[in-house]
């Protein structure tokens, strides 16, 4: 994968302590991708920055339990909290 461009990056702390990367574009914010100090390696691009509207959905929910009330997830899909 490769990105081209300039990005800001923005670094938060889990509650478990390990920390997590993300690159947004420092015009509009948008979020390009992300990568997680526990695993190497991985680059995660957010789902929204796809326009596509034959993308795969979701398989799994992470923190699901400090989504927003009007977010609906899926009940078929595998659920971490």
């Amino acid at each position: 994968m490769t990105f081209e461009g300039t990005s800001t990056a923005f670094v938060r702390t889990g509650d478990s302590g390990g920390t997590i990367t993300y690159r947004f574009c420092p015009s509009c914010g948008s979020t390009v991708y992300y990568e997680i100090d526990k695993m190497p390696g991985l680059v995660a691009v957010p789902v929204g920055a796809f326009a596509d509207p034959s993308f795969p959905g979701p398989i799994i929910s992470v923190y699901e339990a400090r989504k927003h009330a009007w977010v609906a997830v899926p009940e078929t899909i595998e659920h971490m909290d």
